[in-house]
């Protein structure tokens, strides 16, 4: 499995959830592949579905919060840590811990930002894929291209 952290030099929550957008924009325009987006809260799921819709004025992603009443997924699903009954090809975690369903992904996406706490719990994470023998690849972004 393919493991790669994005780390951010803003301190921004907010930076880091466009940076998320405009990193699922590039995935869905350039593969044809699922991604599940991983929050922590149903409240965080649901504002990064509104983000989704609003990020930039011209972009199209489709994609919506998971229900599990819902027959046909858009490539891109959002969930509050609920595993899906639907296949995806890649989880981008913006949850604070690796969900017990991380291993049925070819790909896991990380996103960091330059505060403690965020950065603390990312270690913790990363120390954990290492140990569980993963290839973990490490992207460091300056502030003008995140």
């Amino acid at each position: 499995m393919k493991i790669e952290f994005y780390v951010l030099e803003t301190a921004s929550s907010q930076k880091s959830l466009y940076f998320a957008c405009q990193l699922l924009e590039k995935i869905y325009s350039i593969e044809s592949r699922k991604i599940l987006v991983r929050t922590q809260t149903r409240d965080e799921a649901v504002r990064f579905d509104a983000l989704l819709w609003t990020y930039r004025d011209d972009s199209f992603l489709p994609h919506h919060v998971y229900d599990p009443a819902v027959q046909d997924h858009p490539a891109i699903l959002i969930t509050d840590g609920t595993a899906p009954a639907v296949h995806q090809d890649i989880l981008m975690n913006l949850g604070e811990d690796i969900p017990a369903f991380h291993n049925q992904f070819q790909q896991i996406i990380e996103i960091v930002f330059s505060d403690p706490h965020v950065q603390q719990l990312a270690r913790a994470r990363y120390k954990q894929y290492r140990q569980l023998g993963y290839d973990i690849n490490t992207i460091k972004l300056k502030a003008s291209e995140s």
